[in-house]
Parts: C-alpha cells; sequence; structure tokens
C-alpha cells in the first residue's frame, strides 16, 4: 500500500470500509500504513548535526558546527544550524570558574617579556607558551601544566601532579624538547610564577639556548598577559569539554581521561579558528606539505 493510493482514496472521500475492500487489506492495517505516512521525514542535516555535536563533546557553537558540517559535506548557513540546534535543544556546554594558581611573590630573578607583540609566529617551534591550571578529583588537586606551540596552537608538552614544584613545568618542556627537537632560540613564554623563575627550569633554557619569556606584573585577570590567553583558552576549552562533565575518582583517572581529550580531541579533530578551522596537527601536516618540519606522531 502506497502513500499515493491513500491520499488518492481520501481525495475521492471514499469510506475506509470500502477502501479495504478494494485494497484487500483490514482496517487495522490500513490506519497502521495511514500512521506511518503521516510520520515525519527524518531531517539527515539534523542527523548528522547532532552525531557532530556528540563527537565535539558538546563544544562547538554554531559557526564550528558550520565548518564541521561542510567537513561532512553539507553546505549548510549559520542561521539554519542555529535553528536546527534549537529544535534538536542542542547547545555547548560553558561553565566558566577559575582559581589562581600563579605565585608571583617570591625573590626569583625575572625574565623580560621577550615575546612582545609576536603573537603569531611565522613558523612552529618558534615560540611556546606554557601555563599551569588545576584539576579537582575525589583524590584531591591535580595540578596540569602544558606547553603550547603558538604557531599551530598545539599542546606539545604537558604533565600532571598533585603539587605544582618547578620538577613540574620542567618535565613539560622535556617533554615537548623529546617530541618537537626545537632549535636554540626557541622563545617559551610564561607567567611570572616561581616554578617558571626557579634556578631547576631556568637552567633548561641555558642548556638548550632557549630564551625565556614572562608576562608584566598587574593585568592576570583582566587580559590574563594576552600572550597566556592561548594556554588559558586551552584550559577553559579542556574543562568545558571534558573536565567539568566528568568526575574523577581519583588522580589516575583524570590522567588518563585529560591525555585521552589531547591526543584523541584536541590536536587532532577540534576545530581551530586560528589555524583556519583545521585541528593543529592536521594545519601541521599541510604546513609539511609545503616546507618540511618536525611533528610528532604521538600528539
Amino acid at each position: 500500500m502506497t502513500h499515493q493510493v491513500i491520499e488518492a482514496l481520501q481525495k475521492e472521500a471514499v469510506p475506509v470500509l470500502q477502501s479495504c475492500r478494494v485494497l484487500e487489506v483490514s482496517r487495522s492495517a490500513f490506519y497502521e500504513a495511514k500512521r506511518r505516512f503521516a510520520m515525519p521525514k527524518v531531517c539527515k542535516e539534523s542527523v548528522h548535526l547532532k552525531a557532530a555535536c556528540m563527537a565535539s563533546h558538546q563544544s562547538y557553537g554554531s559557526r564550528r558546527m558550520v565548518t564541521a558540517m561542510a567537513n561532512d559535506g553539507f553546505k549548510i548557513g549559520c542561521y539554519k544550524v542555529r535553528r536546527l540546534m534549537r529544535q534538536a535543544a542542542l547547545k555547548p556546554v560553558c561553565k566558566r570558574k577559575f582559581v589562581h594558581t600563579t605565585d608571583s611573590k617570591h625573590n626569583l630573578p625575572i625574565a623580560a617579556n621577550v615575546l612582545s607583540q609576536q603573537f603569531d609566529p611565522t613558523g612552529p617551534n618558534l615560540a611556546y607558551v606554557s601555563d599551569i591550571t588545576y584539576i579537582r578529583t575525589g583524590a584531591g588537586w591535580l595540578y596540569l601544566a602544558t606547553v603550547l606551540d603558538l604557531y599551530a596552537r598545539k599542546v606539545v608538552g604537558w604533565a600532571m601532579a598533585p603539587s605544582m614544584p618547578a620538577k613540574l613545568v620542567c618535565d613539560v618542556l622535556n617533554m615537548a624538547l623529546g617530541q618537537r627537537r626545537p632549535a636554540a632560540g626557541l622563545i617559551v613564554h610564561s607567567d611570572r610564577g616561581s616554578q617558571y623563575a626557579s634556578e631547576l627550569y631556568q637552567d633548561l633554557f641555558k642548556k638548550n639556548g632557549f630564551v625565556c619569556s614572562m608576562s608584566r606584573k598587574g593585568n592576570c585577570w583582566a587580559l590574563k598577559h594576552r600572550f597566556n590567553a592561548v594556554a588559558e583558552r586551552f584550559f577553559l576549552n579542556l574543562k568545558m569539554e571534558r573536565v567539568w562533565q566528568r568526575q574523577y575518582a581519583n588522580h589516575a583517572e583524570a590522567n588518563a581521561d585529560i591525555t585521552d581529550y589531547i591526543v584523541g580531541f584536541y590536536n587532532g579533530k577540534r576545530i581551530n579558528s586560528a589555524s583556519g578551522n583545521l585541528p593543529p596537527t592536521v594545519y601541521e601536516r599541510k604546513i609539511a606539505e609545503r616546507e618540511p618540519i618536525v611533528v610528532s606522531e604521538i600528539t
């Protein structure tokens, strides 16, 4: 029994009993067919939109969703995406809360702000930015330190520990050095925290010929020193898209999940507007096709 047959019988105002005799079906079968054909059609775009939203851990707004849909072969505008997201009750998860982790009240030497306004380096492994944040777990605080390459906004080093010793930031930088092998002259920017001003951390710079850069004091909360904005934005994305959606029982569970986020999603899949709407690893790979660079296969 087709939809066209049912519509034709209804237009002719044929009684249901007569329609059933003509079609040689029972009344229950006739009404069931009518019900099925009356069901709304599944919107293919909505299905892919929901899938893209879930794949992004509900982190994408309408603009990034347009790019994600385009990557899946759907040419769809921002206004239609917003309408479909409203209809499906899809919206990005967003919570903001911060804990101060910088201890700048110390007598250790402070480096100059060498990075200055060079916010967009011309190539990879020229300027890194490093910072520390906190992760709440059932076993107490876990501190996460990261190093990002400003060129592709890629996380090139990370480490976690239940406290914030100088060794934590050294481990992060050593991880980045082992994977990226940057040349002497690399600028590594951070805040004025005691970990970054420590002798242990500064020895790494002397050993490798790197340049230490630190933010000026006094504009921590308003601008977060602008130069650390890349690291702060990464931390915010991490917490909105993963950490605040979880309840970690212990440090090991948090460590594994955050590593999965960095390796499995942020570096390799997450759309980054600063990298031409490409994930950091994909962006680096495209650049590598034109000019060979050292690209980590791990991150």
